[in-house]
């Protein structure tokens, strides 16, 4: 059977423990945080698109980075949970899918790719009702060669592995929708810095070839948030 076409009213964005402690340690950090910070949030409010975030283990590992405003995105913000489960599927967030039987997919980005990311997959996989969309541009490990395993495993199981800009575009669906201005907008903003920032997260460089030579913002500057 087909998996149901990503349209905004049937689709939650699951934003998997981008945090604090793991700046320093995770493969390509800025530019995955650069992606959600002005790209997959910003989308979200464009298309009225909730968003779940998690934190693992924060009073170990931090907050949700301060890069990401999660306040800024209103009432679409359903939650943000602390766990000790590897997978986002805690009871708190099943409740809220469950509540919520009109939601058909799941877009999913964050960290690890190859642990949380992954776990998360097969949560959702295994309940076989969601379609589970993978940012391709928007995962990373602390280890480069987990990535490309924990993608292929994630496609294995049956995850729809895409683009932010590509699942983005899936989800306006059409030039004449009301949402297409801003979005359009949004894609020509940020279309050479995501351009920059996804070819070093898909070609595997390392972080200090690109990122930290200014993939961060248009001017080379630190992170701003978008949202």
């Amino acid at each position: 059977m087909a998996p149901p076409r990503l349209v905004p009213e049937n689709t939650l964005f699951f934003l998997c423990d981008i945090q604090t402690k793991f700046r320093p340690a995770i493969l390509r950090v800025l530019g995955i945080l650069y992606l959600l910070c002005n790209g997959i949030p910003c989308s979200s409010q464009i298309l009225s698109i909730g968003v779940i975030a998690t934190t693992q283990n924060a009073r170990a590992l931090g907050p949700v980075d301060p890069d990401i405003d999660l306040p800024l995105l209103g009432d679409l913000l359903i939650a943000n949970f602390d766990k000790t489960l590897f997978s986002m599927i805690t009871a708190d967030v099943k409740a809220i899918l469950d509540a919520r039987p009109n939601i058909n997919s799941i877009v999913l980005f964050g960290i690890e790719s190859h642990v949380c990311v992954l776990q998360t997959v097969l949560s959702l996989m295994g309940q076989q009702q969601y379609a589970v969309h993978v940012v391709a541009d928007g995962v990373s490990s602390c280890n480069a060669f987990e990535v490309p395993i924990a993608v292929q495993r994630m496609r294995q199981e049956g995850a729809i592995i895409g683009t932010s800009e590509s699942i983005a575009f899936q989800l306006v669906g059409d030039a004449s929708s009301p949402q297409f201005k801003a979005f359009s907008k949004l894609v020509k903003e940020d279309k050479e810095s995501t351009k920059q920032v996804g070819g070093v997260l898909l070609s595997g460089l390392p972080s200090h070839q690109n990122l930290s030579e200014g993939a961060g913002s248009p001017g080379g500057g630190p992170l701003k948030s978008a949202m």
